[in-house]
């Protein structure tokens, strides 16, 4: 199973493994990984689930369509490797991949 590692503002690390197919949101929300609230469940509604791709990672994600950037515009402090967890679905092609949680969230 591919692991995912979760980093806070303080650089705390987290790491949970999920089965491939899981998003990274709903594996944060099963592992009760603080900084990701996902208020609207995935729906791709809000941005309370708004992450840092750190490393290499960004480049092997989907590209953000239409839906993710609109909500990405409701986050705080967004950066150009900002993705919004509910939207990237594990593969063992991601297998290690460290996201970060904003501060303000």
């Amino acid at each position: 199973m591919p692991k995912i590692i979760f980093i806070d503002h303080a650089n705390e690390r987290r790491e949970v493994e999920t089965k491939n197919g899981t998003s990274v949101m709903e594996a944060a929300v099963q592992n009760m990984i603080p900084g990701i609230d996902a208020d609207c469940g995935g729906a791709c509604a809000c941005a309370t689930c708004h992450v840092y791709i750190e490393g290499d990672y960004l480049s092997k994600l989907k590209e953000k369509d239409d839906m993710e950037d609109s909500m990405l515009d409701f986050a705080e402090n967004v950066q150009d490797n900002s993705r919004l967890s509910c939207q990237i679905l594990m593969s063992d092609a991601l297998d290690g991949i460290e996201v970060k949680t904003p501060e303000s969230q």
